[in-house]
């Protein structure tokens, strides 16, 4: 059977994490449609799995977590009740991440209900070895969900943002509302209230919109299928933790985390393939 070339199954690879469609990416790197959208899936599973199998055992202090909403096929209101119910139309990633490494410690593609909360929270915990800090945004579920996952051993606050009436004329009606306070609300255990806060993982969220197209506001780029669109989630957290160096910490999350010794490159995800 054929097969790509390394170099250029790299490049593919190269422009998919650096937020390029699939559309584009073909044009650039002239590989066909069907190609680049098999070698994503090849490349998310293996991805997947070596997150699944390495990141674990870790020891850290603080973790943020806050999910992002996209949408595959089409918006829930531009769907039939019957798409909807697939899967189609509203897909939220769930994420935590390590704020002293910036490490992304697990992630969950699903809504935004109390049974992925919950998932995403086991998992979480599963990854973990000692008593951690957690911060979260206000979404309610999370509070049965961290209970569930970790019990009475953690350190969980709310941290609630309150916005100001937002503005619908036509020129700021894409602008979010401004910010006007936060509020903070101690759940379990005592945390650090300088470290409430979720800060670093909206951050990461911003790097999330800029780096999969998938995820860009107001463009043709989402995905079309489900399975796709878990495929380069999976991709660009794997990239992220091992390939991408953070300007802050000057080395790559996994690193910081000690979980490698240098920074990867793309051919070593590739190598991932066997």
């Amino acid at each position: 059977m054929n097969r790509l070339a390394t170099d250029k199954r790299s490049a593919v690879i190269a422009a998919l994490v650096e937020g390029t469609s699939v559309n584009a990416t073909c044009r650039m790197t002239g590989v066909a449609k069907h190609t680049v959208l098999k070698l994503l899936k090849e490349v998310g599973c293996v991805c997947a799995a070596y997150h699944n199998a390495h990141v674990r055992n870790l020891r850290v202090r603080r973790v943020q977590a806050d999910e992002i909403w996209s949408f595959v096929y089409g918006k829930d209101k531009n769907l039939t009740l019957e798409q909807v119910q697939s899967g189609l139309g509203s897909v939220w990633t769930w994420k935590a991440i390590d704020a002293d490494t910036k490490l992304v410690i697990s992630y969950t593609i699903g809504d935004r209900g109390a049974d992925t909360a919950k998932a995403f929270m086991q998992d979480v915990a599963s990854r973990i070895s000692n008593r951690i800090q957690l911060t979260t945004d206000g979404h309610r579920v999370y509070a049965d969900a961290v209970e569930d996952a970790f019990g009475a051993d953690i350190d969980y606050a709310m941290l609630v943002k309150l916005y100001g009436a937002s503005n619908e004329n036509s020129e700021s009606r894409y602008s979010p509302a401004t910010c006007i306070g936060c509020r903070t609300g101690v759940l379990a255990g005592n945390p650090d209230p300088d470290h409430i806060s979720t800060s670093f993982v909206e951050r990461s969220n911003l790097s999330m919109r800029m780096g999969m197209r998938r995820f860009t506001r107001l463009t043709n780029g989402f995905s079309k299928k489900v399975e796709n669109h878990g495929h380069m989630v999976a991709l660009y957290f794997m990239h992220f933790n091992f390939c991408r160096i953070h300007k802050t910490l000057r080395v790559t999350p996994a690193m910081e985390a000690g979980l490698t010794d240098h920074v990867w490159e793309i051919e070593e995800l590739i190598d991932l393939l066997g």
